[in-house]
């Protein structure tokens, strides 16, 4: 009995039009025109004889039919894209496979892979960005960057840098109308917060300041994002110290005081136990931790000559 399906073009995209509910945006992401998405609508909708889509006021909706049939078949497009990243993951010679959350890849790794790939030319690294760390070290990733306290049941977890949390801000604030001469000032400034409120609160209770303002200002679901807000002086954020570091020594950031939050977690490079020995994540760890060291040691004679 022979399968019964519709065009693949038509349904891919049906879906990509469902996903963004705009046949535009669609045609950005598959590189075609908006008429050739439509096209390929109106014909998998005179395949299946089914209405899929509706315009009400100048906007794109699914109707109810339309609603199950992109529920149903999501699942298996992003089934499809997973099995091929696993496959090219694991048939590309010399590939290592990476993944970490955008912050850190953004503000550490990217800007020093170079060195990397100068080092070990015949490793084809792939960055893959991930919102949650915990759990992505999936089948078709080698080795992942996790932040935590590295016990993590399976895995080798190696320490990369000691973390802590700095109060940062942009140079503009310090001449600006609301001096920042003591921590104390802060009272009077917008506090950019990283997931939560809870390291704001944690660093004032260590100074025993009682701070009105710490259960106000923005709340940021990337630390990328909070030190952009930081950046663009929106405020004063608690930057996590690897992250923040990059835009300090640019002069984009500053440390308004030495006050600093000690972090219980860390990032950590994490690999599966049985794989820890494979060569080229050897090679990957072996240059991170080397570079990590070096980098402690340039903060460490930095701190000295202070």
């Amino acid at each position: 009995m022979s399968r019964r399906l519709p065009p693949l073009n038509a349904l891919k995209a049906f879906e990509a039009a469902a996903r963004h509910l705009s046949f535009t945006r669609a045609a950005e992401e598959l590189f075609v025109t908006q008429a050739a998405i439509s096209h390929q609508i109106k014909a998998l909708e005179e395949y299946l004889g089914i209405k899929l889509f509706r315009r009400k006021n100048r906007s794109l909706l699914l109707t109810e039919e339309g609603q199950g049939y992109f529920l149903d078949i999501k699942d298996i497009f992003t089934s499809i894209s997973e099995a091929t990243d696993k496959l090219l993951a694991r048939s590309a010679k010399g590939a290592l496979t990476v993944s970490l959350q955008p912050s850190f890849a953004i503000q550490w790794l990217v800007p020093r892979l170079v060195k990397f790939s100068e080092r070990h030319p015949d490793i084809d690294v792939r960055i893959k960005a991930v919102d949650m760390d915990e759990g992505s070290l999936t089948d078709d990733v080698d080795v992942a960057i996790y932040y935590g306290r590295g016990n993590w049941p399976g895995l080798r977890a190696d320490k990369l840098h000691t973390e802590y949390l700095i109060p940062v801000c942009s140079p503009l604030l310090l001449t600006g109308p609301k001096p920042l001469r003591t921590p104390d000032d802060l009272t009077r400034h917008t506090l950019l917060h990283d997931t939560s409120r809870r390291d704001w609160k944690a660093w004032f209770r260590q100074l025993d300041i009682d701070a009105p303002n710490v259960n106000q200002g923005p709340i940021f679901s990337h630390s990328t994002m909070v030190i952009q807000a930081a950046i663009h002086g929106q405020g004063v954020a608690l930057g996590h110290s690897v992250l923040a570091q990059p835009e300090i020594e640019a002069g984009r950031l500053i440390c308004p005081f030495e006050q600093v939050l000690v972090s219980k977690n860390a990032f950590y490079l994490v690999c599966q136990e049985q794989q820890s020995d494979q060569g080229k994540i050897v090679a990957f760890r072996d240059w991170m931790l080397e570079l990590v060291e070096q980098e402690e040691a340039r903060r460490r004679a930095r701190l000295a000559d202070a």
